[in-house]
Order: structure tokens, then sequence, then C-alpha cells
């Protein structure tokens, strides 16, 4: 899980390209789909889950033990 979407993910969609991703805080996230068309992403979200968070320079700082 991640905050937000890293932009250099988003930097690397090609047109027409689709990223999946769990977004949210560290409890609860929503799977969120972005499809770029053109030089627009547009953003669907699926539903809450939760997934293990990502750590480091794009994801939770002052990571927590679990």
């Amino acid at each position: 899980g991640t905050p937000e979407i890293p932009k250099p993910l988003l930097d690397e969609l090609a047109d027409g390209g689709r990223l999946v991703a769990p977004v949210g805080d560290r409890a609860i996230q929503d799977l969120v789909r972005v499809k770029r068309e053109g030089e627009t992403n547009h953003t669907q979200r699926y539903g809450a889950v939760r997934f293990v968070p990502l750590i480091g320079t794009y994801g939770w700082k002052n990571e927590e033990k679990w």
C-alpha cells in the first residue's frame, strides 16, 4: 500500500497504459486504477483493500515495525 501513487510510476505510463495500486492510509486503502489517455490520467476506485505498506522514497516515512 502507498499513501499516493508515486509520480515516477505515473510518468512511465504510455498512452493507453494502466496502473493498479492500493492507495490510502496505513489501516485501509482503495484499490485504484489509473489509465493514461494522451496527456491525461483517468482514475477509478474499486473499493477498500489492505496491502503491505510501500516503504522508502515514495512510500511511508518513518516505517514502524508491524
